[in-house]
Formats: structure tokens, sequence, C-alpha cells
């Protein structure tokens, strides 16, 4: 029987690494070949000079090897045969890294998985036309990092200089994002599903959308957000369609619940795509980097005909269909872009100073199916009225569905975006410190994290990097940090588990 090793994710088997299978639904074959592409992926980073189309390859490659984004063996060996024709000859096994002492294992872990979460918002901003050669540069120089003999001082470097270019990448996101669709604006979005042909949109590239959108303009087909999506509801440039209704279902672990026999076609722009069961196989269409054995992939060309084809032809619901969140709710705002929030700064200046705000959680990060997770809808459903809870990424469909009022006006809940909004909530942290003419571990500012895979390791890179300390993380800590790293990381940075929502909301207010 094939073996594998695969612990880049939170929801690895025992909390220590998959060996037979992975958790995440992917074949030991599929596995192997994930680490073959990536050993192929160094070899090129060492052995050929940075140019576009080089580049190109690290970007594609590392995106491919996330966690839930390509299950497609014949997919994976083609990107292996691509970057082996443009590599050099060198003696490099990614085995060697999972062989290692387990402190150089683990700050190698750190910087590679750091990367592809890199890798995956360089690959957003490059399809809109964003680049940035300080980036570029350095996954030729964090991938011959990894193959190096480092010292563990050198190697914890490398690992906070990942944090500092995720920055610059989240930035160069975010300009590509607002530049082409508009700055995010607060919006209303309904989990309620109207009747006829619809298509389910999920993943995380805002380009695709628009495309989508653009072509079934009048064809009597209603578009739904899911997952990671939700938040394309605030940008002018996409909510302008009228045809672009809400948002369907919850986030990425609840698809094949979800997805069950639905009457519609389903698009996977990125991750998270999981296991395909048969009651939907034949309406699921996956595009860039994911790909999925038996499903139609659309090209580079980006016709959606056969998405659309199948959309009219499956019909949809015969009725309108009231659906709504984990909690009940079915309302989401979402569009608390740093620019909005920003925009009323003096609101919530003025309410510390008079005591009428008390605190603010960034409570956000991936959401997954392992048990522990409703930690994070109790800590918000248990955070005092004279608090704000900031929000990004798929954790928040664990309680965006809640009301939990405002504050002077403001929303008590601000759902901030995507996973690389991070950059959003850090834009505005500093600029509230300013303002109070404090560090931002001064401000009545509190993190709670969750991770599933490797985008949120380069986000927690990124806080780490500007020194953001006391970050608690959950639901489990990741299997590749050994515990010397982890003591390093704890007496640096103070960053720690989460306990249960009582003992860690009165630890905070002390």
């Amino acid at each position: 029987m094939e073996k594998m090793f695969c612990f880049q994710c939170e929801q690895t088997a025992k909390c220590t690494g998959c060996t037979i299978s992975g958790v995440c639904g992917k074949t030991p074959e599929v596995a192997n070949l994930q680490d073959e592409l990536t050993s192929s992926l160094i070899k090129l980073a060492n052995t050929q000079p940075q140019t576009e189309e080089n580049t190109q390859l690290l970007i594609e490659g590392l995106f491919t090897t996330i966690t839930n984004v390509n299950f497609d063996k014949n997919s994976i060996k083609e990107d292996i045969d691509k970057v082996i024709k443009a590599a050099g000859e060198i003696d490099f096994d990614i085995q060697s890294v999972w062989n290692c002492n387990e402190d150089i294992r683990s700050l190698k872990s750190l910087i590679l998985f750091g990367l592809k979460g890199i890798a995956a918002y360089a690959h957003h901003a490059r399809v809109l036309g964003y680049k940035d050669e300080i980036v570029d540069a350095f996954f030729y120089e964090a991938l011959q990092g990894v193959s190096k003999e480092l010292s563990a001082d050198e190697l914890l470097s490398l690992v906070l200089k990942t944090g500092e270019i995720n920055f610059k990448c989240m930035e160069l996101l975010d300009r590509a994002n607002t530049e082409t669709y508009g700055s995010p604006e607060p919006a209303m979005v309904t989990t309620n599903i109207e009747k006829g042909p619809f298509i389910v949109v999920t993943g995380h590239d805002l380009k695709d959308l628009a495309l989508l959108l653009e072509q079934t303009k009048d064809k009597g087909i209603n578009i739904y957000t899911h997952g990671e999506m939700l938040p394309c509801h605030a940008y002018p440039e996409l909510k302008k369609y009228p045809h672009l209704k809400g948002n369907f279902g919850t986030a990425w672990q609840n698809q094949q619940k979800e997805f069950d026999n639905i009457p519609a076609a389903i698009l996977f722009t990125t991750n998270c795509i999981m296991p395909v069961k048969d009651s939907y196989k034949d309406r699921v269409f996956t595009t860039s980097v994911v790909e999925y054995p038996d499903t139609v992939h659309i090209g580079e060309d980006k016709d959606f005909t056969p998405v659309i084809n199948k959309a009219l032809e499956l019909g949809g619901y015969k009725e309108n269909r009231p659906m709504t969140g984990i909690n009940g709710g079915n309302i989401l705002t979402t569009g608390f872009g740093h620019k909005t929030v920003l925009s009323v700064a003096p609101k919530v200046i003025e309410a510390v100073k008079s005591g009428d705000l008390k605190h603010i959680f960034l409570v956000g990060g991936c959401d997954g199916a392992k048990p522990g997770r409703n930690y994070y809808t109790e800590f918000v459903k248990l955070t005092p009225k004279d608090t704000l809870v900031l929000t990004l990424a798929c954790g928040k469909f664990r309680f965006n569905d809640m009301d939990l009022g405002t504050i002077n006006g403001i929303p008590r809940l601000l759902d901030m975006g995507q996973c690389n909004d991070a950059y959003s909530a850090i834009k505005v942290a500093v600029e509230l410190s300013k303002a109070f003419n404090c560090s931002v571990n001064e401000l009545p500012l509190s993190l709670v994290l969750s991770w599933y895979e490797q985008k949120a390791v380069c986000i927690l890179l990124t806080l780490l990097y500007l020194g953001i300390e006391n970050i608690r993380l959950g639901p489990t800590l990741p299997a590749f940090v050994s515990p010397n790293v982890l003591n390093i990381l704890a007496d640096k940075f103070k960053i720690k588990p989460i306990s249960t929502p009582d003992r860690d909301l009165k630890e905070i207010f002390g």
C-alpha cells in the first residue's frame, strides 16, 4: 500500500500527520505527486533566473499544492512535467525536510506553507494584472532557503520575512481588488434562494465571478456566492449586476451536505473543494488551479457556457426557498473594509473615550470540520454589548447570521471580507493606534483566530512580523510546529492556544 506524509493543515490525522490517506480526501498518490511538484519547484528556484515564465510556474505550482485545491493526479503530473522542463539539474527531495531535525523541519514548514499562502494571493493579484518585483523575488529566496542547511536563527529570520512579504502581497491584492471593482461598501445579503435556474460560485477569485456575471446577463440565471465569495456583494462593480442575488449555504466544510442533489451548477474558483459526492458531481465545474477527477474544467479561455447550460438544464428550485445560516438568521452583512471602517473611525475613537466601547475583538480565520470550532460561536455570543467584533474569512459563518446590535450606530459585528482582507484589519488597528498614540499591542484589541490551511499560516506570520502579541489560536495548534519552536513563539510573541470562551474572556478583561 502506497504511503504518504502530510501535516500542512489543521485537520491532519491525530494532530501529527496523514500517512495512510489525507483527511482532506487526497489519496497517497496525489499527496506524493504534490511532494514531487514541490521538490521540482525548489529545484527551479535554485537553478533558474527570475523570469516572468519561471515566476508564474512557481506561483501556480505552490497554489496547486494548498489543501483542498487539486485532487486530480493527471493535471499535477502535467504541472510536474512543465516545471521539470524548465528546471536545471539539482539533487533535492522535499522528503529531506520532512525527515530532518524537528525544529529545523518546523521552521522550514512555516516558511514553505506560508509561501503557499502568498502564492494564492499573488495569483489573484496577477489575474487582475497586478505584480510586485519584491514579492516575486521572494518565491526564489524562500524556496532556496528551504533547500539549504541554515541555522535555526537564520530560518526564524526567514519565517518573519515570509510574514513581511505576505503583508506586501495582501496590500497588492487589496489594491488590485479595489482599483478593479471599487472599494467595498456595507451590503446586506440574503441567504434565501429564489426559484428558477441558478449558479453557486465558491472560492476566492473576484475576476471569475465578474466574468460569469457578464456571461449570464439577461439569461434568466441567478448567481449566488458561497463561502469566501460572500464579500463580493460589497464591491460596487460586482453588485451592480441585479442577478447577483445572495449567498448560498455556509462555509466550505458543509458543502457535501449543502450541495447534495442541488438543482444548480457549482463553480469552484479556488480552494476549498471537498471530495465530490456522486449526488452532485455532474454539476460541479472547476477553473484556474482547482481540479477534481471526472468533473468539467473551464480552461484559460474562461468560457462558462457549460456551467450556464447545466444551470438552465437543472432549472433550480420550483419555488422560492428560505434558507438560513448556522444560527437561524437569514441576513448576512459584509463590506466593512478598511475604507469603510476608517470612515467611522472618529465615532469609534469617541466611543472608546466616552466608555461606550470597551474593547474590540478580531474573531476570524478559516472554518473547518473538526469538533471544537463552536468555540468561536460561543465566544462571539459571550462578548459584552459594549464591544465590537471584527471578522474575516470563512470562520465568520459560525456567527455571521447573528444580530449583535449596534454601538452608537455602528454595527457590533463588522465583516471585513476574505482571508486576505486581514490587510484591512491590520490597517484599521495601525490607524487606531496612531489616534490613541500607543502601539497596537496597547490598544483594547484582542485577536482570536481560527486556522485551517496555508493562507492562515502566512497571515499569522504577518501578524508576528508586525510584532502583534497575545494572539489566541485554535482550534488546535499546527502539527508542524515543534515544542521548541512553539516555546519561541510563546515567549517572543505571547501566542497561545484557545481554552474555553469563558476563561479566555475573563483573562482578556483581566
